[in-house]
């Protein structure tokens, strides 16, 4: 199995560390508080994160364009780091300025975030996010279109819409959030979204299906397949998650997955288990 892809022109790693815990996005609130998240990753842990991803092997991040998140990675390629960036747009930035703001750091590539565009389209938006995503494509880089919902992947191949690649969430989780926007926006948490473990077989589905570039993400579900386990059985578990995607998702795609390092080594651990399922 490849450990690299070719990305748009770019051989990247097939694991791309994400953000949602460096920007207090948990989706284990009742066990680790978004704030609690938030707190822990000051300016200097994320750079220090950023450094601990090129020491393990990993080319590239995909982070939430925050005015804070582009503040640090400002300040970590001052310093030598050459992470490669594929951008989540920030929605209360307006869309053509957080554009602006991504390209002085050169990314490779971004995208419609999920919730986003998910929200656009359950609220008959399209002509927003046919807009935003013309507007994204106006940088001249890679396109992507996030969602949760594989059947809005696949809509988007059969009418065209324009995008390079897709972001395919492995549970769906707008049940329950219809027509709701991002809890970036609303701040409201995620106690009380479910991840229903047949959902990721119906997003493979649709990967498969589909032949530009997929990058599944939320693979460990937020954090939640390790609920009521001790942590001696977690390298375990990761390892069969990480073999469960990397089988079930084409030969070039990748895997996205969020660490948070603040109880034990994350990172590491999902480094061995891409090893061991790719190879060095």
């Amino acid at each position: 199995m490849n450990r690299k892809t070719d990305f748009f022109g770019t051989e990247i790693t097939r694991m791309i560390i994400g953000d949602n815990p460096v920007t207090g996005h948990s989706y284990i609130e009742d066990i680790i508080p978004g704030s609690a998240m938030k707190g822990y990753y000051t300016k200097e842990k994320i750079a220090e994160l950023y450094f601990a991803c090129e020491e393990l092997g990993f080319d590239t991040i995909l982070p939430l364009a925050t005015p804070e998140i582009l503040g640090v990675l400002k300040k970590y390629r001052s310093m030598g780091g050459k992470l490669n960036i594929i951008f989540q747009p920030y929605n209360p930035t307006p869309l053509e300025q957080n554009l602006d703001e991504m390209m002085e750091l050169a990314p490779l590539a971004t995208y419609h975030q999920g919730s986003w565009a998910d929200m656009l389209i359950e609220n008959g938006e399209m002509d927003t996010l046919h807009k935003n995503i013309e507007q994204i494509k106006k940088t001249g880089l890679p396109t992507g279109l996030a969602t949760h919902v594989p059947e809005r992947a696949l809509q988007s191949e059969a009418e065209n819409w324009g995008v390079d690649f897709y972001m395919t969430c492995l549970y769906n989780l707008r049940r329950g959030r219809r027509g709701e926007p991002s809890g970036f926006l609303t701040g409201k948490t995620k106690i009380d979204i479910e991840f229903y473990p047949e959902d990721r077989f119906e997003m493979f589905g649709a990967i498969q299906k589909i032949k530009k570039p997929c990058i599944a993400y939320k693979f460990l579900a937020g954090g939640n397949i390790f609920r009521e386990h001790p942590q001696e059985k977690y390298e375990e578990i990761c390892e069969k998650y990480v073999n469960e995607t990397y089988e079930n998702i084409k030969p070039g795609d990748l895997a996205c997955a969020g660490v948070f390092q603040r109880d034990f080594d994350q990172l590491a651990m999902i480094s061995r288990a891409f090893e061991k399922t790719v190879g060095k």
